[in-house]
């Protein structure tokens, strides 16, 4: 993608389980070239328990993972 000069943001959905790991994760749009990695990625993520009235629930949440590539300064 980046050899392809390709820019642009990859919307996910997943549920996070009540231990912090991605469940259900998939695709809702972006460039297809960056689908596989954004997916790759984000499997390897974590997050903290959610907390809802302080008992640990199991949630459903957007992720955005932005691809920009750095242009050259002048």
């Amino acid at each position: 993608a980046r050899k392809a000069h390709i820019e642009g943001t990859v919307v996910l959905c997943a549920d996070i389980s009540k231990d912090g790991e991605i469940k259900n994760l998939r695709a809702v749009a972006g460039p297809p070239e960056l689908i596989p990695p954004s997916i790759e990625a984000v499997n390897q993520w974590r997050y903290k328990p959610y907390l809802l009235n302080g008992q640990v629930v199991e949630v459903s949440t957007e992720i955005k993972v932005n691809y920009a590539l750095e242009h050259p300064r002048k």
